[in-house]
């Protein structure tokens, strides 16, 4: 069965601040897009902000080793706006990766975004339409109006990129493979599906768990734990993953990446199966 398979990942987080830019017209849109609904554009948010744009993460996460094009399907995702809104950044990246992909944006999903976007890939290459996938994971904090999340939290700007192949490509059953995207309704549902994958191989299973999975919710019935920072909303498990997918494949059978959105309280989680783990569970 056609499954995405990781086959390189770089991530980055808290970059260098960039100027503000002075866009009368950026302005305005935000202006139009928030007023019509009793909110203010407080022009002071983006001069203060680290400014650090969408475009601005992509850049710099194709420049990592093993980034490179041609790709056949790009998405990126995100949680929060860009704080340069007018950007195409799904074509951007696309044009650095060769331009020859189909490209898109997911967003307006809070932290499922890139659970989505895994969804919507895996679902491409089983139907034979995209070998190689790039899935971009993006979060700046910069924003002209107040939010609960960057407002209340030390978020820091961060972002990940996600090269998956399909396992039928030269290579690609040796890295870690997409078995399974899920969602639940409540962080109860959620540390319930946590139990039941650490039960059924504890010696070979990791959980890698969000901020926004509360301490004490789930035994883990001994699998091991790998608990995320709290400066990032969307990219936390993601960042983990990317930093450390090479060693996990060799140490364990199974990596459950897995948050709980603190605005709507639904969970998440993504199950990658490694075959060249020691001791790999059927």
């Amino acid at each position: 069965m056609t499954m995405p398979v990781l086959r390189s990942a770089a991530a980055i987080a808290d970059p260098p601040r960039r100027p503000y830019h002075d866009d009368p017209s950026i302005v305005g849109f935000f202006r139009d897009l928030v007023e019509p609904f009793g909110s203010t554009v407080d022009e002071q948010r983006l001069l203060d902000g680290a400014n650090v744009s969408h475009r601005d993460l992509v850049d710099h996460l194709v420049t990592a080793d093993g980034i490179d094009g041609p790709a056949d399907l790009v998405v990126v995702s995100h949680a929060l706006p860009d704080v340069h809104p007018f950007t195409a950044v799904a074509s951007h990246l696309n044009m650095l990766l060769g331009g020859a992909a189909q490209s898109f944006c997911v967003s307006e999903q809070g932290l499922a975004a890139p659970f989505t976007a895994l969804r919507i890939i895996a679902s491409y290459q089983r139907a034979g339409r995209a070998g190689r996938a790039v899935l971009a994971i993006l979060e700046q904090t910069t924003l002209p109006t107040p939010h609960p999340l960057v407002d209340t939290l030390d978020l820091t700007d961060s972002g990940v990129l996600l090269v998956l192949d399909d396992a039928g490509r030269p290579g690609g059953e040796d890295g870690p493979a997409l078995s399974g995207v899920e969602s639940f309704a409540s962080p109860e549902d959620t540390a319930a599906r946590l139990r039941e994958l650490a039960a059924a191989d504890p010696a070979g299973t990791l959980l890698v768990l969000g901020p926004g999975v509360q301490d004490g919710s789930v035994d883990p019935a001994g699998a091991r734990v790998s608990r995320t920072g709290d400066t990032s909303y969307c990219t936390s498990v993601w960042l983990e993953l990317a930093r450390h997918w090479q060693e996990w494949r060799q140490e364990v059978a199974t990596v459950v990446l897995c948050d709980v959105d603190p605005l709507t309280k639904e969970g998440q989680l993504a199950v990658f199966r490694s075959p060249s783990a020691p001791g790999r569970a059927g």
